[in-house]
C-alpha cells in the first residue's frame, strides 16, 4: 500500500491561505494521513521531486503578485534548467485565493498550476479560484472542492483496514502544550525582542523598534477621516530604502483589550510560560520568546480584534459546555450556516473579543493550550513610505489613515494598527515600534530625463511623495502629480510642501477638490482636461505613469480617462487604446499599486 504522507504548501499575505492550509491539515489527519503544513518558503524546495502527494493553497497579492513568503519558491520553481519530468512522480492540487474586483484575478494558482503540469505533475482536479468578492467568500468554491479532493484522494490511498475516519465531534489534540512557571524567569521579558540589538537585516523575525519622532495630524480637525504624517527614526538598523519601497509595521493590541481577554479566559497576564510541541516536526513560533508572559502573548501574538474565520467557531465548538452556545458556534462552522454566519461576523465586523463576550460560558472553558490552535496571529500591516532617503537620512515617513467606521454594532470600529500608531505620543517618552523594510512593487525610471506622471489620490498620494522627494534631491524634472481630495481647507495632504515645489519649477501639479464646487471633479477628470499634455508626454517623452489608491472605483475611471486620451489625442481606436495600455503595463511604463 502506498505511504499515506500529504504535503500542504501555502503562500499567504493576510492569514487567510495558512488558516485554510491548516484547515486541509486537520482534515487530513481525520483521514489518518501523516501530514506536514509548511509555509512554502520554509519548505526545503529541492525536497519536492521526491514528493508523492502535494497540495498547494495560494493567495495571490496586489497585481498578480506571490505573497511574501513563497517568493524564493516562485523564483525556484519558473528555473528554466528544471527538467520537464522533476514532479513526474506527484500528484498534486492547487487552490486558489483572490479578489476578483482585482485584474489578475488569482494569477498565482493559475500560473503555478501551469507550471507544475509542465514539470510533469498530475493534477488531481482543476485549479479551485476562491473569490473574496463571493457573498460567502471564498468557502463558496472551497468547500465543495474539498469534498472533490477527498473524493479523489480516497480512492488513491484508501484508509487502512480498521480505521474509520475521525468525526467532528472528537478533539484533535493541540499543537502546543502551555508550561506555567511557578514563578517568573529573569529574562522573560516581553520588552526583550525590541531591546536586543539588531545584527542582521531587519526582518520580520528580526524587526527593528524605531523610535517614533513625531505623529501630527494632517487633515483639518473638522473633516471626517483623521490622517497622519508619522516620522520614525531608524538610525543604526542598516534599512535602506528607495522610492516605492514599503514599511512593514508589526502592531499590538490596545491594553485594556488584553486586560479583557485575559479575564474572559482566567489568564494571569503576568504568568510566564513556556511552549512544547505536541509533534516533534512542530516548529515553535519564532516570534514569541521563551519563557514569554501571557501579557506579552496577548498583546503582540494574537489577533483578537480580526474578524474571525469559520475555522474559529469550528474549534471552538469543541470547547463549549453550554448546548445553547455549542449549537450556535456548529451552525457557524457548518456549510449551511455561512450565511448566518456572514450576517453576525463579517458583515457588521465583529471582532474575535466580542464573540468571546458573547459565548460566556464557552469561552471561559478554553484550554490554555488551544489558545495558539484558536486565536491566529497578529499579522503585520504594509505601507507605502512617504519620504526619501536622499531627503531625511535615517528617517521613515507613512501617511497613515485611522480606520474607524460604524456598523450596526454600537461601538465603532477600529483597525487595529492605525489606531495603535495614533494612539502612541512621542512627547510623553521614548515610543518604539517594531518594523522592517521590503521592497515595494513600484519601480522609478532610472534615466533622469524620463518624465513621470504620477495620479495619486488620497494617502495614494504616499509613494509619490518618496518619488518627488527623491527626483528632486536628484535634480530631476519632469514631475507631474495629479492629486485628489475632497477640499483644499481639509485634506490636501502635504499642500505646502507641493506649491513650494511648484514655485521652485521642481513640480506640475493638477488638483481635483472633489466637494469645493457644485459638480464633483475627481482626477480623472483632471487628466482629460490635460489630454494633450499627459499624451504628448507619454509618446514624445517616454513618460512612465504611476497610479495609487484605494482600489474601488478609482483605478478602473483613471485608466478609462486614460484610454480616452489615447483615443482622442492619439486618433487609436477602442480597442487599438486597450492595446497601447496593455503595451505600457507590460514595458513597466504604466505600473498601478491599490489596496482595498
Amino acid at each position: 500500500m502506498a505511504e499515506r504522507k500529504l504535503l500542504v504548501l501555502f503562500g499567504s499575505q493576510t492569514g487567510t491561505a495558512q488558516d485554510t492550509a491548516e484547515r486541509i491539515g486537520r482534515e487530513a489527519k481525520r483521514h489518518h494521513f501523516l501530514c506536514r503544513v509548511e509555509a512554502l518558503d520554509s519548505y526545503r524546495v529541492a525536497q519536492l521531486v521526491d514528493e508523492i502527494l502535494v497540495v498547494f493553497v495560494c493567495a495571490t497579492t496586489g497585481q498578480g503578485d506571490p505573497p511574501d513568503n513563497m517568493k524564493n519558491f516562485w523564483r525556484f520553481i519558473f528555473r528554466r534548467n528544471l527538467p520537464p519530468t522533476s514532479l513526474c512522480q506527484m500528484d498534486y492540487a492547487v487552490l486558489g485565493l483572490g479578489d476578483s474586483s482585482y485584474p489578475k484575478f488569482n494569477f498565482v494558482a493559475k500560473k503555478l498550476h501551469k507550471r507544475l503540469l509542465q514539470l510533469g505533475g498530475s493534477p488531481l482536479l482543476p485549479v479551485a479560484l476562491g473569490d473574496d468578492q463571493h457573498d460567502l467568500g471564498p468557502d463558496a468554491v472551497i468547500d465543495p472542492w474539498l469534498l472533490d479532493l477527498w473524493g479523489r484522494i480516497l480512492p488513491l490511498y484508501p484508509l487502512p483496514p480498521g480505521l474509520d475516519i475521525i468525526g467532528p465531534d472528537v478533539l484533535l489534540p493541540s499543537k502546543f502544550t502551555l508550561h506555567f512557571l511557578d514563578e517568573c524567569v529573569s529574562g522573560c521579558d516581553e520588552d526583550q525582542s525590541q531591546q536586543e540589538v539588531t545584527r542582521e537585516a531587519p526582518s520580520e523575525l528580526h524587526p527593528f523598534a524605531a523610535q517614533m519622532v513625531s505623529n501630527q495630524r494632517v487633515t483639518a480637525e473638522s473633516h471626517f477621516q483623521d490622517v497622519r504624517l508619522i516620522e520614525f527614526d531608524v538610525s543604526g538598523s542598516g534599512i535602506e530604502y528607495r522610492a516605492g519601497d514599503v514599511v512593514m509595521i508589526q502592531p499590538q493590541n490596545a491594553p485594556e483589550d488584553v486586560q479583557q481577554f485575559c479575564q474572559l479566559l482566567r489568564l494571569d497576564p503576568d504568568r510566564c510560560f513556556t511552549l512544547k510541541p505536541s509533534e516533534p516536526e512542530t516548529s515553535l513560533p519564532a516570534l514569541l520568546p521563551q519563557p514569554c508572559t501571557v501579557r506579552h502573548l496577548v498583546t503582540c501574538y494574537l489577533d483578537i480584534s480580526c474578524v474571525p474565520r469559520r475555522s474559529f467557531f469550528e474549534l471552538l465548538s469543541c470547547f463549549s459546555p453550554n448546548e445553547l452556545e455549542r449549537e450556535k458556534l456548529q451552525e457557524f462552522s457548518s456549510a449551511q450556516g455561512q450565511e448566518e454566519l456572514y450576517s453576525y461576523c463579517n458583515r457588521p465586523r465583529r471582532t474575535i473579543l466580542e464573540v468571546l463576550c458573547d459565548f460566556p460560558h464557552t469561552t471561559c472553558a478554553v484550554p490554555h493550550d488551544y489558545l495558539l490552535d484558536l486565536f491566529p496571529r497578529i499579522q503585520p500591516r504594509a505601507f507605502s513610505i512617504a519620504s526619501s532617503m536622499l531627503a531625511l537620512p535615517n528617517r521613515i515617513q507613512i501617511l497613515l489613515a485611522v480606520v474607524r467606521y460604524k456598523t450596526r454594532l454600537s461601538k465603532p470600529r477600529r483597525g487595529l494598527c492605525s489606531t495603535w500608531l495614533a494612539s502612541l505620543s512621542p512627547q510623553q517618552g521614548d515610543v518604539r515600534v517594531p518594523l522592517w523594510v521590503k521592497r515595494g512593487g513600484m519601480t522609478f525610471p532610472a534615466e533622469p530625463d524620463t518624465p513621470v506622471i504620477m495620479i495619486g489620490p488620497g494617502t495614494g498620494v504616499a509613494p509619490f511623495r518618496a518619488a518627488i522627494q527623491e527626483r528632486v534631491v536628484q535634480g530631476r524634472k519632469g514631475n507631474y502629480l495629479f492629486f485628489g481630495c475632497r477640499q483644499k481647507s481639509k485634506d490636501f495632504y502635504c499642500g505646502a510642501e507641493w506649491e513650494e515645489l511648484v514655485s521652485r519649477g521642481c513640480l506640475t501639479l493638477f488638483t481635483a477638490f472633489s466637494r469645493d464646487q457644485e459638480g464633483k471633479i475627481y482626477v480623472q477628470h483632471r487628466i482629460e482636461e490635460n489630454k494633450g499634455l499627459v499624451w504628448g508626454l507619454l509618446s514624445h517623452g517616454n513618460a512612465h505613469i504611476y497610479l495609487a489608491g484605494n482600489a474601488k472605483q478609482m483605478p478602473a475611471a483613471v485608466t478609462e480617462a486614460l484610454k480616452s486620451v489615447f483615443q482622442s489625442e492619439g486618433d487609436l481606436s477602442t480597442s487599438e487604446a486597450e492595446e497601447y495600455l496593455t503595451a505600457l503595463e507590460r514595458s513597466h511604463r504604466f505600473q498601478v499599486e491599490t489596496w482595498s
